[in-house]
């Protein structure tokens, strides 16, 4: 950058390129938590899921699997879902998460999204919250 080269000038092209490199991403998701999760607390009951198995888990978020692949897997299959049966409280929007970028979300769940392709639907993805079902929808 040189002597000519102000802080303020600094700061607006290093934003610039931190907004061209940055990708962001858009999704809902359906979350099951069990005993396992970081904090086993469903924000749709206020209920504990302690009681809850990983296995019970995964089998009951099969069956959500198999509901939305049956009814056309669409966005608005999966927020139908979400928003009856997600452990998040994002369920009111029927798991509308919004717009997140890089390091945003936990690891697993942003990898998870990452690699399923806009206007689809994930396999099961575990992360310390519990397990998920995603619906890229950006």
């Amino acid at each position: 950058f040189g002597s000519s080269c102000s802080s303020k000038q600094f700061f607006v092209f290093k934003w610039c390129t931190f907004v061209v490199t940055m990708s962001t991403m858009k999704c809902r998701h359906l979350l099951i938590k069990f005993s396992g999760s970081r904090n086993p607390v469903s924000r749709r009951t206020g209920q504990s899921t302690e009681n809850v198995s990983a296995d019970q888990a995964v089998a009951e978020l099969q069956d959500y699997m198999n509901k939305i692949n049956d009814e056309g897997c669409t966005e608005d299959v999966f927020a139908k879902y979400a928003l009856e049966r997600s452990d998040c409280g994002s369920y009111k929007q029927g798991g509308d998460l919004g717009e997140f970028g890089p390091g945003q979300m936990q690891a697993q769940f942003e990898t998870g999204t990452r690699e399923t392709a806009v206007g689809k639907m994930s396999g099961i993805v575990l992360s310390d919250s519990g397990y998920h079902l995603i619906f890229r929808t950006g």
